[in-house]
């Protein structure tokens, strides 16, 4: 079933014995160079990121995506290239970089903010983090690259090549960290004798860039050339998880127990995400469980309380999860779907699935289920990578099938007007949503279309969505009163008091004329609240901006000798702006 990995004369890099290794696999040459090679790589990678990322007043999705291929293709890259076929890991980082430039393309795109940092992106990078262990197995056993031949891998090295990628992770961005902190105390030591170069530079955002790659690249290149000791370090990580395992089996037996005669009304009731909370849980349990039982059967755990632990962390997967999936299936019910509720479904499913596989090694094998979970976990794996890939790409829409069903709602009035979301609409269902909004303004139903025009206006997800969920607010111009009446603000000036904290979120807005260029601005989020006072003024260059910038500043004053100067008593006039004889704002003039 399993492929044996390439050796003497067919492999890519035939061992020289008289060469001292510290590598793992012996097919695997010593590399001195590594680490300078991959600090030097990603120092690159650093310097590309801070020319990409450096233009706040030019956010275009282009750069967004590139800066995401360069991301994953230089980590993915430096974590899984070798010597040994190494054109195989260029090839695979660069596919995966642009893999994930074109999520990030269409991810950016999708919603008003531009968001790269969104649910399908999340799900390209576990496509990534599944597959990297996936192609490092396959690089190191196949005989050519017929990657459909993913299920004939062994397990065990799949296993030791997913713990030693996080392991060797970990370490490097704590290294990064610590080369950080090492660099900063260097550049106190000389600033205190008057030298301020490295402080300069650390405030230069190319030079930390390039910094913390090359740090992360150094260090990945380090423990690569050591990777038996990684191991050991490895092992090492799994023995003190492992110890987890029995806390972990016991409270589970002891919550589900409890669940037996409390029922589920008090999660529900509780106030956390149910679902979250359970899916959290049951990852834990898969982490301890496969720290118990190690890469192959001569690794598992010997201690009988770690041997009975493993089993009942992988059969109570099941019924975690399935509470997990009935929570979402309330949430549903009671609100529709949206987004965030559509993936939450799916990370339930794959979590029922394994907690199936894990029941089904359990039945079967008993005590040595972990001979038959290994092979299912693998495959479980290699579906994982495909399925979060699918629904990274741009072909299922979760925006288009939550408008329908949130329409479907509000027109049948499951969820009324003042509870309908309108900011989700706006912001979180993609183009689908907008065009339904759009739809909306236009409908006979004057709540509807007001709430759709406030929703099309707003700047932000925030002006509609108040403390305690969505806010109905009218459109802009019939929420603001302008004092004197017949005095309207100019277009400039009614856009930044629009958008102004006084004004933005507030039920009403009052613009007070002081003179030709201040206007004082006075908000209220809703009766009886407290008030919200500013200026805005119009400044030298004929700008409209927030602040009393139109207030002189006070005058240079003359040097006084107090024993021969003239003291007056003076009668001065103040103005301040009074709400029903209270005052609201600071005394000005």
């Amino acid at each position: 079933m399993t492929e044996v990995a390439a050796t003497g004369a067919a492999a890519d890099s035939p061992v020289n014995p008289s060469r001292a290794s510290a590598r793992l696999d012996h097919n695997d040459l010593p590399w001195p160079l590594r680490p300078w090679i991959m600090a030097a790589i990603c120092a690159v990678a650093g310097l590309a990121m801070h020319l990409l990322t450096g233009h706040q007043s030019d956010p275009a999705y282009w750069r967004s995506a590139a800066a995401a291929f360069v991301v994953v293709a230089t980590i993915t890259f430096v974590l899984g290239v070798e010597l040994r076929r190494w054109h195989w890991a260029l090839g695979f980082a660069l596919a995966w970089g642009a893999v994930m430039g074109l999520i990030a393309w269409q991810t950016a795109g999708y919603n008003i903010q531009g968001n790269l940092i969104e649910w399908p992106f999340w799900s390209g990078l576990v496509a990534v983090l599944v597959a990297t262990p996936l192609f490092q197995t396959r690089r190191d056993v196949a005989p050519d690259w017929r990657f459909w031949k993913l299920w004939q891998m062994p397990h065990e090295r799949l296993h030791s090549h997913a713990w030693t990628d996080a392991v060797i992770g970990a370490a490097s961005l704590a290294f990064v960290g610590i080369t950080f902190l090492l660099v900063v105390l260097i550049g106190q030591m000389f600033k205190l004798i008057g030298i301020n170069l490295i402080f300069d530079l650390l405030n230069d955002e190319w030079f930390g860039w390039m910094l913390a790659g090359a740090a992360f690249g150094g260090a990945v290149g380090l423990l690569r050339e050591r990777d038996r000791l990684v191991s050991t370090l490895q092992r090492l990580v799994m023995i003190v998880l492992a110890v987890l395992a029995p806390v972990l089996a016991v409270a589970l037996v002891l919550f589900l127990l409890s669940l037996a005669g409390t029922g589920l009304q008090k999660l529900w009731d509780s106030g956390f995400s149910t679902a979250a909370v359970m899916m959290g849980v049951a990852a834990f349990a898969v982490l301890l469980a496969n720290a118990v039982i190690g890469n192959g059967s001569e690794d598992r755990a010997t201690n009988p309380m770690l041997r009975w632990a493993a089993p009942v962390l992988v059969v109570a997967v099941l019924p975690l999860a399935g509470i997990a999936y009935y929570s979402m299936h309330l949430r549903v019910i009671q609100y529709g779907w949206t987004p965030e509720r559509i993936w939450g479904v799916i990370a339930a499913v794959i979590a029922l699935a394994y907690g199936l596989a894990g029941v089904w090694a359990v039945v079967k094998e008993r005590r040595d289920f972990d001979d038959m979970l290994r092979p299912l976990q693998q495959k479980l794996a290699i579906g994982l990578a495909l399925l979060a890939l699918f629904l990274a790409l741009p072909i299922l829409d979760f925006g288009a099938i939550s408008t329908r069903d949130q329409l479907a709602r509000l027109k049948s009035g499951a969820t009324p007007v003042e509870k309908f979301d309108w900011a989700a609409l706006a912001y979180d269902f993609g183009p689908s949503g907008r065009a339904a909004l759009k739809e909306l303004e236009k409908s006979p139903v004057k709540p509807r279309a007001d709430a759709a025009k406030a929703a099309l206006a707003a700047k932000n997800r925030w002006d509609l969505t108040g403390p305690e969920g969505p806010t109905m607010l009218k459109p802009f111009v019939e929420r603001l009163r302008v004092i004197p009446a017949d005095r309207p603000l100019p277009a400039e000036a009614l856009d930044r008091v629009s958008g102004s904290y006084m004004c933005s979120r507030a039920k009403a807005c009052v613009a007070v004329w002081l003179d030709d260029k201040r206007i004082g601005v006075l908000g209220q989020i809703a009766p009886g609240e407290s008030l919200n006072f500013d200026f805005v003024t119009r400044n030298d260059a004929g700008q409209w901006v927030q602040g009393d910038w139109a207030k002189a500043a006070p005058a240079k004053k003359p040097p006084v000798d107090l024993s021969k100067a003239r003291i007056e008593v003076e009668n001065v006039q103040q103005r301040r702006v009074l709400v029903d004889g209270v005052q609201e704002s600071g005394t000005f003039e």
